[in-house]
């Protein structure tokens, strides 16, 4: 019995340790070594500076409207249209003015009427009282008179002036010569006094006008250096700070800063056009303050927990870790990065989508490389068999020489 147990539970014991060898998980595979791009940061001698995107404005604009009310009957001006001097923009309805123009100069006709009449009774009576006729003060009465009159008649005739002032104001006229940039009234419509109708910039000096981040606001003062990047014309124009705003905006919570444009050299720099886009780059205070220009190209980068990171390769373990960096604006295919890096690093710049913290990388070499590298090595084993063959010859001829 015992006897015949004994393989019966052998083979029991032998049949579990299969199963269970065959239901436990095979071990993960290693990761591979993958090949990569390395990169050595650079830091270049410009000095980071943050660029902000703006529009050109001239430095003077005015919301032209007229001085009187009254129904708008013609406007010529339109958005983007030059004007010089004196040239007429908009009419009002006239008619209105031009029946006040004509009372003011019939009271002007009565009063110099009424003149008239008081200096003759003035010349008349004033005979009289050489003569003895009336009394000194009779005559003055005529005088009073007389002066009452002509008081009148001045008041007639100012009052004619400022009706004619007033039918001339229903002509809307460009005081300056300029470019027209916004129209805010149709024909048809009734306006109050002084309300806008045309919005005029006028000819000469240019600014370019960008927001400023509250926290970068306090680097910026009046009269700093700046660079203006033009993008219609691509390229770079001088200017300077002329008036940063003393309150943020109530709806960005941004600073306005106005950057004064040096004028236009001949036609190798044309004049800016107004709304043109502009980038603009403000000088460091103090030369040196600021942080190093770092460029990288886009394919180094990838995104780890909402940000941007690099790898960062280790010449001695062989292995990459990443390093988050800061990334502020781009040029071209490169990401100028703003922290995270200082240059002299060595970066992975292919292939960061396959990589994991810690792994284990080789450099990866160009085809032509490695063609090179094979033929340095094929070329060293011919010459190694080229120096066995010449070796053996001599043997061999002396070996044959001997009897």
């Amino acid at each position: 019995m015992n006897v015949n147990a004994h393989p019966v539970a052998l083979a029991t014991v032998l049949m579990a340790s299969l199963l269970m060898a065959g239901c436990s998980k095979p071990e993960p595979a290693p990761e591979p070594t993958r090949s990569v791009k390395l990169m050595t940061v650079g830091a270049s001698g410009q000095e980071f500076a943050n660029e902000y995107a703006g529009d050109v404005r001239a430095r003077s604009e005015a919301r032209l409207g007229f001085r009187v009310a009254g129904k708008l009957a013609m406007r010529s001006a339109e958005v983007g249209q030059r004007v010089k001097a004196g040239q007429v923009l908009a009419q009002l309805d006239v008619s209105d003015y031009q029946l006040a123009e004509q009372a003011a100069q019939a009271q002007v006709q009565a009063a110099t009427t009424q003149r008239d009449l008081a200096a003759a009774d003035y010349k008349r009576y004033a005979a009289l009282r050489e003569q003895n006729f009336i009394s000194g003060a009779e005559l003055e009465r005529r005088d009073t008179t007389l002066k009452a009159a002509q008081a009148s008649l001045d008041q007639a005739l100012a009052q004619g002036k400022v009706q004619g002032n007033q039918r001339g104001y229903t002509t809307l006229v460009a005081d300056k010569a300029g470019t027209v940039v916004g129209v805010e009234a149709e024909v048809g419509q009734v306006l109050t006094l002084g309300a806008p109708v045309v919005r005029l910039a006028y000819d000469g000096p240019r600014d370019v006008v960008v927001s400023v981040p509250e926290h970068k606001a306090a680097a910026v003062r009046v009269g700093q250096p700046a660079s203006v990047r033009l993008w219609a014309a691509d390229s770079n124009v001088s200017g300077q700070v002329r008036e940063v705003a003393a309150s943020a905006d109530p709806v960005s919570r941004t600073f306005a800063v106005k950057v004064a444009l040096a004028p236009a050299q001949g036609a190798a720099q044309p004049e800016a056009a107004l709304g043109a886009t502009a980038y603009v780059q403000f000088a460091p205070a103090t030369a040196g303050t600021g942080p190093m220009l770092i460029k990288l190209p886009t394919s180094a980068l990838w995104q780890k927990a909402g940000g941007s990171a690099v790898w960062l390769f280790d010449p001695a373990s062989s292995t990459v870790k990443a390093q988050p960096v800061v990334v502020a604006t781009a040029d071209g295919n490169q990401a100028v990065i703003a922290a995270g890096l200082k240059g002299g690093e060595q970066i992975v710049v292919a292939g960061v989508h396959v990589l994991t913290d810690g792994q284990k990388v080789v450099i990866f070499q160009e085809k032509n490389e490695q063609k090179v590298g094979l033929t340095q090595s094929n070329k060293s084993q011919d010459a190694m068999k080229n120096g066995e063959s010449e070796a053996a010859a001599p043997a061999t001829s002396a070996a044959k020489g001997q009897p």
